[in-house]
């Protein structure tokens, strides 16, 4: 995109990768001052704010959960659909009324979103209160642009992706399972998708570098790491260096850290080869989320998601063939500008055959700077509304089955943590990734525990502890 108010980053040529460390020699500038993180979105961003958060209190910060206590507000937000956009111009009202009584709170705004030209000019235009702007390509400049702070607005986004950065320090979430990152950005341009705009072109971590943080990761007794990219299956692919996502899949599992997971996937670029090292290691886990987005050709034209349905359906088939006992997730629009019913029925055609464990569904809303924006919105929001109905009873439905077959079986759970509604349960996940509640004590966290399941839920599983045979 060509943004007047976002500098242009170093571009990368092809088949390169610009890979340099991470600094973290900053002053502790902030003691005693305290922080405030809101993220929204995806995954990705989750990790990121993880980033964040080790940068602030490098540099002295400390975190607070309560938006008044704080001297610093971060929103890391996301753009795939207009209700985030929304949902974060809603909570800087609150940030502005907390700055009329706390002149010298900072607020700070990251993310995607920051990536679009046309936040950046309303955030500019309509919000200058917002102290600093930054982007997803410039994470780690957040540190300087804090310090450097004079009290006025400071924009500082790259409109092109910049360098892969090494040796990134996280205050993670958890200390049983990680995010891995193992790529950046995004080439398939989906035509409602803004993903390939905030956060750029392909860019994939040397295989030796990611190995190195799952081995050091695993030193430090977590569990489980999940790989992630916009689309893990396109891994390696821009390095030119005789390895793609199946060999660093093979080399991840070879590390022996208990579990492995990835998201996501694109269909596109989902292998055989793939799906056979899925099946040979048993630390690789039988989960995949293999987004569907619809189950019309013509849609998917439009869409340009470079498969038709007879094609996911194959590696739907294959995939299943392969690793039987595997869960399989999707994710599904509905009401894409020209979609007819006869088009929405073959997309509930594909959810009849396939029958997923469960499925994220959206309803269409164009976003600013996509080709689909472009497409007349010709399907109305009633429709749009009743075929979402539709489709979650539907997906409801069969994800009830699918977890009421785990009844009186025993399976092995990664406990997490406390049910806080419930201080006498904890709860974890499956190896195919459903959520189960069990009563049991703290002891067990980062535990995989043997657990029979009782009673099933469309999403979630109640399960009690099988008394010998836990796994530490």
């Amino acid at each position: 995109m060509n943004l007047p108010d976002l500098k242009q980053a170093k571009k990368r040529t092809d088949n390169e990768v610009v890979e340099k460390q991470v600094e973290y020699n900053y002053p502790k500038a902030f003691v005693n001052k305290k922080y405030f993180l809101r993220t929204y979105g995806c995954q990705m961003n989750v990790h990121d704010s993880e980033e964040i958060r080790k940068y602030l209190e490098i540099l002295g910060f400390s975190e607070t959960t309560v938006l008044e206590e704080s001297d610093l507000v971060v929103l890391n937000t996301c753009a795939i659909r207009e209700n985030a956009h929304d949902k974060v111009f809603g909570y800087l009202g609150r940030c502005k009324h907390l700055k009329r009584e706390k002149p010298d709170l900072l607020i700070a705004i990251g993310g995607c979103m920051s990536q679009e030209e046309n936040v950046v000019c309303e955030i500019k235009t309509k919000h200058p209160y917002v102290d600093i702007v930054f982007g997803t390509h410039n994470i780690n400049e957040l540190p300087k642009l804090l310090l450097e702070n004079k009290a006025k607005q400071t924009i500082e986004v790259y409109s092109i992706e910049g360098d892969v950065y090494e040796g990134i320090q996280y205050k993670r979430d958890s200390k049983i399972t990680a995010w891995v990152d193992i790529m950046y950005g995004c080439d398939k341009f989906c035509t409602y998708c803004i993903v390939p705009y905030t956060r750029g072109k392909e860019r994939s971590r040397k295989l030796e570098n990611i190995i190195a943080e799952v081995e050091e990761l695993k030193q430090n007794g977590y569990k489980e790491v999940t790989l992630l990219g916009q689309n893990v299956n396109a891994y390696g692919r821009d390095l030119n260096m005789g390895y793609d996502f199946k060999d660093l899949l093979e080399k991840v599992a070879q590390t022996g850290i208990d579990r492995i997971r990835f998201v996501t996937s694109h269909p596109w670029n989902f292998t055989s080869e793939m799906i056979d090292v899925i099946a040979k290691y048993d630390n690789i886990m039988p989960y995949i989320h293999l987004p569907l987005q619809s189950g019309s050709d013509g849609i998917l034209k439009l869409m340009g998601r470079r498969y038709t349905k007879e094609e996911y359906l194959h590696l739907y088939n294959q995939i299943k063939e392969k690793i039987p006992n595997v869960s399989i997730t999707t994710d599904i629009i509905v009401g894409f500008p020209n979609e007819t019913e006869e088009d929405f029925l073959e997309t509930l055609d594909v959810v009849n055959t396939c029958k997923f464990d469960s499925a994220f569904t959206f309803i269409y809303s164009p976003r600013v700077g996509t080709p689909a924006s472009l497409i007349k919105d010709n399907v109305t929001m009633e429709e749009k509304e009743e075929r979402l109905q539709r489709l979650n009873t539907l997906v409801n439905a069969y994800s009830l089955e699918a977890n009421q077959r785990l009844v009186e079986n025993i399976v092995p759970v990664l406990i997490l943590g406390e049910n806080e509604k419930d201080k006498t349960r904890i709860y974890g996940y499956t190896d195919t990734m459903k959520l189960v509640n069990i009563e049991g004590g703290c002891d067990l966290i980062g535990k995989i525990v043997p657990i029979k399941i009782k009673e099933a839920k469309s999403f979630s599983l109640d399960g009690e502890i099988v008394k010998e045979g836990v796994s530490i």
